[in-house]
Parts: structure tokens; C-alpha cells; sequence
């Protein structure tokens, strides 16, 4: 089993999805690549590209088609402009043509060389594309790619073609290994075992600085969040509330930038209704930016980015624990939880249902807290069972296929729960706990397999089916 990174789990990404936007966006960038490794862009007559399964069936609302024409058009979701990504999906269908590439503009008319189609799924994986470059030659390059959940991408050929695969020096593939690990090694802190297996990527300094700039990130994104009123795209008219709740709690209380705001709210009145209501200001702050095309931090996905960051927050405003290690040791713990849920279940809904995105997160979010509150191992650990135990069987039954209802107050729960795991493991004895985190991965993906499909990220089950929102 390959050893992933946990700036892999917790990265930059692109709203409104990890699996539906920035899976399908890396794929198109993919298949770019395997154009030019086998043959040239220029030969390149016509593309052709097909979604699959959930897909197909969440696509418009999830930007799903945006992100295939844009990835084709040599865009990078770490670096476009997010407020002209409009611009450039009028230009490509008026104009029935896209630049492949960056490189070549050749014909592309949305419904012909793009399809969403609804009526079929691929065996490998309910998130399945196939793209399909036809050559002045006539002759053909078919490629087929599947969408597994954080951004990550497959081919029935590859598990992941995205990386080299990379063994650490001790590979922690299960909770029980983390735990023997830190014991062989006379670790007290979680992350002194992480700080030393990530050295099979990069210095211990560079981990230091990629962390910091996730929480910069992080920092960003909130911030854009709390000052945005309005209502979010996509035609369920649902309206933005964090930069209300922002508004109330802090009153006439003035700002000029991200840092200013900060420390007004390290500053403010603070009560236990006032700290509630600032950690759903978060979680909603980065939840409503990813639901409208925003940048934000993927942890593990995009549907459920706004716990970590709601957490992380927390600990920066109303805990003592405000130093920059951490920061950067909540960080890693958190991201080494997602690798565990990764490798073990999975952090695709489409797969999972919402127990793989706000559970893990929850999950993450809990361990990352109980290291830098003085948790011990065990503690660490207890506290990401503990969060996951209480999302089994979530599922995952978005209104109209968009990310936002119930998506968006899932995060402000996911993050509550993950506050409350680390309090209730740090006031634990983990050798008495009876059920381990290993156990709960493997509890998860059993309900996960037993989970009905009308449940995955379809739209077809629900919430999704209750409520009765007419066609805008």
C-alpha cells in the first residue's frame, strides 16, 4: 500500500466539489498530458468527453461540465482567476470552441462534444468520465478516468495516476500502526512521527511552510466569507449567513483586512452562545465561498472543507493554543487521519455517502484538536473514532445536486462534534475505550458498501427527493 501525504488530504482546491469539480478538472489536465506523451496537440482534430453515474446526475449543479471544459482549456483551478471563470464558459459555448490545452482552439459544441449522461454508470466507479481525442488522421486516443473522492483520480489501468508512489520510512496505513510507531520511537506527540514521515516528500522546513500557508489559506477564505452578502448560485436561492452572524457579533467594530478581523474576534465577547455561534460563522463562511466557485482548503473534499478550517479557527480565537507549530501540528495530525479513511474506506459520497466527507473531516478535525490541546496518542486517536462513530451512515442527498442544502450547515455540526470528541477524549482513559479508530474505518466501509445508491451523491434519495424545488 502506497503512503500519501497529507498536504494531498488537506490542499487547495475549487468549489463547489472535490469529486465532481476537481476530480473532473484533473482528469481533463490528465488527459492533456497523455495527448502530448503519445501524440501532439496540434494533430488533434476534435475532443470528446462523457460523465458517468453520479456524474452525470449531480453535474450541472455541482460545476461538473465547467470543470471538464475548462480543464480541457488548460486552466488550473490553483490559479484561475475564480471571477472570470463565467467569462470563459460563455466565451467556449457562444463561440462553440475551445483552446485544447492552452495550445490549439479546434470546435466544441456543449451537448455534442460534451455529454452528461444520466442513464448509465461505469463499473469501476460511480464517478466515471471518458474522454476521447480524435486525430486528423482519424484515427483515436479513449481514456477513461474515475473521480475518487478529495481531487485524487483512477483508471481502471492505474489506482492513481497522479503520483509516483512513495513508501515512508514508517508506513502508517492503520491507526494501530501510528500507535506502534510513536511507542517504538518514545513519541509522545502524534505529529513528531508525521513531521519525520513526510520527509519522504519534503524538509521538515518546507512541511513547516506548507502548512502555514494552508492556514493563511484558510484564514483567506473565511475572511472572504464573513464580508459576502447575497444569495448563491445555482437557482435554490439560498442566502448567504456568515457575513450576518459576523456582522451581529461584532457590531460597530471596524476592520480593513483579514488580519484586523482576526483580532477583533480573538477580542470579542466570549461566552459559550458567542463561541458556538462564531465556529458555524466559520464553517458557513467557507462553505458558502465554496458553493459559489470560491478557493478554498480541501479536507479531505470540498463538500465538507469548512470543518477543519471552523476547528483550526477555534483553536486560533479561544484556546491558548495559538502558536505557529500548532498550527502546523494540528494540521498534520488532522491530514494523517484522512490518509487512514482513505487507504481503509473511502472519502468519495458517491462510494460513502456524507459519513466519507463530514465523518472524516469531523474525524480529522477532532484528532488535529486533541494533539495541540495536550492529548496524548491514544487521545488523538480515540477522538477520530469517537467523531466518526457518531456519522455512521450519513448520507449524502444534496437538493438539486448543488452543495449546499444540507451541505453547508452539515460542516457547522461536523465541526461542533469534532470539539466535542476532543473534549471527551482528552477526559478519557483510551485503554479503556471499547471500540478503535481501525474498527470504525472498517465499520464505515461496511456501511458504506450496504448503503442503498439513492443515498451516494445522486440526488435520488433523501432530502434530495423531500423537498420539492421547481426548475428555475
Amino acid at each position: 500500500m502506497e503512503s500519501i501525504s497529507v498536504f494531498e488530504i488537506i490542499k487547495v482546491g475549487i468549489g463547489p466539489s472535490s469529486s465532481h469539480t476537481m476530480g473532473p478538472w484533473n482528469a481533463a489536465a490528465a488527459f492533456i498530458r497523455i495527448i502530448k506523451r503519445e501524440r501532439s496537440i496540434e494533430e488533434v482534430k476534435e475532443v470528446f468527453l462523457e460523465f458517468f453515474g453520479s456524474l452525470a446526475k449531480t453535474g450541472i449543479g455541482h460545476g461538473t461540465d465547467i470543470a471538464g471544459m475548462l480543464g480541457l482549456n488548460g486552466e488550473d483551478f490553483k490559479t484561475i482567476n475564480t471571477s472570470k471563470i463565467d467569462e470563459k464558459i460563455d466565451y467556449i459555448k457562444s463561440t462553440q470552441t475551445i483552446n485544447l490545452g492552452g495550445e490549439k482552439v479546434i470546435p466544441f459544441i456543449y451537448g455534442h462534444h460534451l455529454v452528461l449522461n444520466m442513464k448509465k454508470s461505469l463499473d469501476f466507479h460511480p464517478n466515471g468520465m471518458i474522454f476521447r481525442a480524435v486525430f486528423e488522421d482519424g484515427t483515436e486516443l479513449v481514456q477513461d478516468f474515475y473521480s475518487v473522492g478529495g481531487g485524487f483520480i483512477a483508471s481502471q489501468e492505474k489506482n492513481s495516476i497522479q503520483k509516483q508512489c512513495v513508501r515512508t520510512l514508517y508506513p502508517c496505513h492503520k491507526a494501530s500502526d501510528i500507535a506502534k510507531y510513536c511507542e517504538k520511537l518514545g513519541f509522545d506527540k502524534m505529529s513528531d512521527l508525521i513531521f519525520m514521515n513526510e520527509e519522504s516528500w519534503r524538509t521538515q522546513d518546507e512541511t513547516r511552510q506548507e502548512a502555514l500557508y494552508i492556514w493563511q489559506q484558510i484564514k483567506e477564505c473565511i475572511y472572504k466569507g464573513v464580508n459576502k452578502e447575497g444569495v448563491l448560485p445555482g437557482g435554490l436561492n439560498v442566502s448567504r449567513r456568515a457575513a450576518g452572524i459576523n456582522r451581529k457579533l461584532l457590531g460597530d467594530k471596524i476592520y480593513k483586512n483579514k488580519d484586523e478581523w482576526f483580532q477583533q474576534v480573538v477580542d470579542a465577547e466570549e461566552n459559550f452562545t458567542n463561541i458556538n455561534k462564531w465556529i458555524a460563522c466559520f464553517a458557513l463562511a467557507v462553505n458558502e465561498e465554496n458553493a459559489s466557485f470560491g478557493r478554498i482548503i480541501t479536507a479531505p473534499t470540498n463538500g465538507a472543507s469548512g470543518v477543519i478550517p471552523a476547528v483550526l479557527m477555534y483553536s486560533q480565537a479561544f484556546t491558548p493554543f495559538t502558536s505557529e507549530e500548532d498550527i502546523i501540528r494540528f494540521l498534520l495530525v488532522a491530514g494523517e487521519i484522512g490518509t487512514l479513511f482513505k487507504k481503509n474506506a473511502t472519502i468519495s459520497a458517491a462510494m460513502g455517502g456524507c459519513q466519507a466527507e463530514i465523518g472524516v473531516s469531523s474525524a480529522m478535525a477532532a484528532a488535529g484538536l486533541t494533539e495541540i490541546l495536550g492529548g496524548s496518542v491514544g487521545q488523538v486517536l480515540m477522538a477520530a473514532e469517537i467523531a466518526m462513530e457518531h456519522h455512521l451512515g450519513l448520507t449524502c442527498d444534496p437538493i438539486k445536486g448543488l452543495v449546499q442544502i444540507p451541505c453547508i450547515e452539515r460542516n457547522t455540526m461536523g465541526a461542533m462534534k469534532a470539539i466535542t470528541a476532543a473534549n471527551i477524549a482528552l477526559e478519557s482513559d483510551p485503554t479503556k475505550a471499547k471500540v478503535t479508530l481501525d474498527e470504525v474505518i472498517l465499520t464505515m466501509w461496511e456501511t458504506a458498501q450496504s448503503m442503498s445508491d439513492r443515498f451516494k451523491e445522486t440526488s435520488e434519495g433523501g432530502l434530495a427527493i423531500a423537498v420539492n424545488v421547481p426548475e428555475c
